[in-house]
């Protein structure tokens, strides 16, 4: 069925995006009508049709689930970003919330799965889109449980902190259109209801968890979660494993971000597990951080160069070497743009 719809989608539109004459928001429902989406995952959001495995981290009550690689849009319907919660005596903590409503919903039937102690919080790594509309289903669901995160996160909810840069509302409106069914006009913003500056301790049925701030990075509130008690650390977009990371974004911070692998690879000894806001779990803390880093360094030192010898970006661009990494996934869509970002903070810092 999916395949089906897959391929409908492709001839519509093909692979670079759909033609302008084309609703999306009535080509999708109207897939779904025509092969029976709705019979699958139903959620009151919107059915979910992708698969959506439970991962347990192996002799832990530690769980997560594992996005797909690519855009948010309406063939992986929004399911990007990781996510994950720990179980303990006393109730689960949840850390982000994934990229619609009906994602959230469905992390939410899968939690109840596996316990029906009640969810005390959310923790969210940051406020990015893919991370945080599944907050609504826990809202509106999930008995309302506590929503943490970074200060710095108050200003996408409409706060009075420094904003984050990306503008809340365009953003809902894009994902209303490119994942519609799934985000809609019923869709809204969940705000934290409390919030941390750098860092955060506290216990839940003898579990030991740590939360810390190291944006702004990738984004402002860039925040990891560390569960001592089993070594496993959810790392969210500090970190990517085994995919091309995010750097498109005008409040990114790569000295900033650079600082905080740093943090992370000292954790070292206090690491068996490691789970990226994207990408696949790892057993190998130090790989994890030292891919991101590399990647980071060298697309900095390739832009900067170019920046130094007064070389466009395209040709720049274009006689870089990145074999190391076209093969990986998001490359395509998000490799270029990495790049260019990196080549205008460059330009900015020749001119101080």
């Amino acid at each position: 069925m999916k395949i089906a719809i897959q391929s409908m989608l492709i001839k519509l539109h093909g692979k670079d995006g759909l033609s302008p004459r084309v609703d999306t928001r009535w080509v999708v429902l109207a897939c779904s009508l025509l092969f029976g989406m709705a019979a699958s995952a139903a959620t009151p959001y919107g059915a979910v049709s992708l698969p959506f495995t439970l991962h347990q981290v192996q002799g832990t009550p530690v769980y997560y689930i594992e996005g797909l690689s690519g855009v948010p849009d309406s063939v992986n319907e929004g399911h990007t970003s990781n996510a994950g919660f720990v179980v303990t005596e006393a109730g689960v903590v949840v850390f982000d919330a994934l990229g619609t409503p009906a994602l959230g919903y469905r992390l939410l039937q899968r939690i109840r799965e596996v316990t029906d102690k009640p969810i005390k919080c959310v923790v969210v790594s940051h406020y990015h889109a893919d991370h945080i509309y599944g907050l609504q289903a826990f809202k509106e669901h999930g008995n309302a449980p506590t929503v943490v995160a970074q200060r710095g996160t108050l200003g996408y909810a409409g706060g009075t902190a420094d904003s984050q840069g990306e503008d809340a509302a365009r953003r809902l409106e894009q994902r209303r259109q490119a994942l519609f069914p799934w985000v809609d006009e019923k869709t809204f913003i969940v705000a934290p209801d409390e919030v941390f500056d750098q860092e955060m301790r506290f216990e839940l049925g003898g579990v030991q968890f740590e939360v810390r701030h190291l944006g702004p990075a990738h984004a402002p509130g860039d925040s990891i979660m560390l569960v001592r008690n089993y070594g496993v650390l959810f790392g969210g977009d500090v970190l990517y494993g085994g995919r091309v990371p995010f750097l498109d974004s005008p409040e990114t911070d790569v000295e900033r971000w650079l600082t905080g692998l740093d943090y992370i690879a000292g954790l070292k000894d206090q690491m068996r597990y490691i789970i990226p806001g994207h990408g696949t779990m790892s057993e190998d803390a130090g790989q994890v951080v030292e891919a991101t880093r590399d990647y980071i360094l060298y697309v900095r030192e390739a832009m900067g160069r170019a920046v130094r010898d007064f070389v466009s970006f395209d040709e720049a661009y274009r006689n870089t070497d990145w074999s190391r990494y076209e093969k990986l996934p998001a490359f395509d869509g998000s490799n270029r743009g990495n790049a260019y970002r990196i080549y205008l903070d460059e330009e900015a810092r020749s001119v101080k």
